[in-house]
């Protein structure tokens, strides 16, 4: 890789968010097409795309330019819904279905968390391993704990990503050592006491599902959410027998999604993403569409928790917004590489065994969700296009050896199939260089690194 600028230029670069990327680079502006320009250029004037190129306009030949010779580039990569305190023990417990692995694995573990040592430790590992990954943006699960949650958000605040942050909301149907009475008085003492305190971490409302959620918590975080004007996280329809159990303790909604939208917790002014959405019907499909609320699919934790397959297909048919979540630890990576895989794997299942009428997935929509598609919750992210946020993500794929001459198109494909930490090169997001991280331990830095 060649620099074209001197090391001493470097602040300046990174605190305007100003220069010019080199290489081949790849961006998706529709579901069905990724957009490839072969050794191009793409500008970032104050941490925004001013376009991507085959020849450099001569307007920009004074800023520097990064050349990444023959690597490639392509926009951040957005997980929409994962859990930092399950990060811990991911790996485990995968022979559960969701009710048994919550109670068994998920629910003691998260417990650890009023232990601030422990979730110290915890959460570097957490923080590392992301900043590590090809990840930019997440949308993350923390745990009852205010303090813990705070902790997360020091964390992550300190690796350069965007990530919104919630601190989980729950007070029926779970262990008593988890049941908060406090929890609406909880929540928003730690919203004001996180208030303004971040540059690239926000909160985001959190209550863990309904069945684990009081009418009373509802309506409290609901007005919560209107008094600091949060977005939402939550799930939705996970497990079938999660969806009969909503309807045992809410019969008068319609359905799941309308047991949230009664408490104004279902998009419209509340941006709302909801994971898993395994048995939507139609009447949702519309709600959710008329609300923008988002679909946070997570193909591999459905699998294994035997959750089942969301019809993707359906979604993107409805033009429904869908992004990807790794759902750790019913996920046991980090990778938004690898959530693509799992999107085209289970809609090719979904296909063979349940509905030939919904198409798999293809390579092309499987990116799009990881980056544009699950970009659009954090606003104008995930895409090379003009006015978008500079996220990037440079890839090196030079480990994977191959003895037959591929196209630009086809090593996409393939770091998509096979990628880990090793062919992450260097990352940006929102104009800034962050690289990557190596540190462990609970008392690291966790900084932005230098340009080499």
């Amino acid at each position: 890789m060649v620099f074209l600028f001197r090391r001493e230029r470097c602040d300046f670069m990174l605190n305007t968010g100003s220069f010019v990327l080199k290489g081949n680079i790849f961006y998706s502006k529709a579901p069905d097409e990724i957009i490839c320009v072969p050794e191009g250029f793409i500008v970032c004037v104050h941490g925004k795309v001013r376009g991507v190129y085959e020849v450099l306009p001569k307007q920009y030949a004074n800023i520097n330019i990064i050349d990444y010779g023959d690597k490639i580039i392509i926009p951040g990569l957005t997980d929409i819904h994962t859990h930092a305190p399950q990060y811990s023990f991911r790996g485990l417990g995968m022979d559960l279905e969701l009710i048994e692995w919550l109670n068994r694995n998920a629910f003691p573990e998260e417990a650890k968390y009023s232990d601030l040592d422990y979730a110290g430790k915890a959460y570097t590992i957490f923080a590392n391993d992301l900043k590590k990954s090809a990840t930019t943006r997440a949308c993350i699960f923390g745990t009852i704990h205010v303090e813990a949650t705070k902790l997360l958000m020091d964390l992550l605040e300190e690796t350069g990503l965007k990530c919104m942050v919630g601190k989980v909301n729950m007070d029926r149907n779970c262990p008593e050592y988890l049941c908060e009475s406090g929890s609406v008085a909880d929540t928003r003492k730690w919203l004001q006491e996180v208030a303004h305190e971040y540059e690239n971490v926000t909160p985001i409302l959190t209550p863990r599902f309904f069945p684990a959620c009081s009418e009373t918590l509802l309506e409290g975080l609901s007005r919560i959410q209107k008094e600091f004007n949060l977005p939402v996280q939550s799930h939705l329809s996970e497990n079938l027998a999660e969806v009969e159990w909503v309807k045992e303790l809410f019969p008068e909604a319609l359905s799941y999604g309308d047991a949230y939208n009664r408490f104004e917790l279902f998009g419209k002014e509340a941006p709302t993403v909801m994971a898993h959405c395994v048995y939507i019907t139609e009447g949702e499909i519309e709600l959710m569409k008329r609300n923008g609320v988002f679909v946070a699919h997570c193909p591999e934790s459905n699998t294994n928790l035997s959750s089942g397959i969301a019809p993707v297909r359906a979604y993107l048919n409805h033009k429904l917004n869908v992004g990807l979540g790794t759902d750790m630890a019913a996920g046991s990576s980090n990778s938004i590489f690898k959530a693509m895989t799992g999107a085209i794997q289970v809609s090719k299942l979904r296909w063979r065994l349940a509905d030939q009428s919904l198409k798999p997935l293809t390579v092309e929509e499987a990116f799009y969700l990881g980056t544009k598609g699950g970009g659009a919750f954090f606003g104008k992210t995930g895409s090379f296009e003009e006015g978008y946020e500079f996220d990037a993500v440079v890839l090196d794929d030079s480990n994977i050896l191959h003895p037959q001459p591929l196209t630009l198109k086809e090593r996409l494909e393939r770091i998509i199939y096979l990628s880990d930490d090793r062919n992450i090169h260097d990352k940006y997001v929102a104009g800034r260089r962050i690289g990557k991280a190596i540190e462990t331990g609970f008392d690291n830095t966790l900084g932005l690194t230098g340009v080499d």
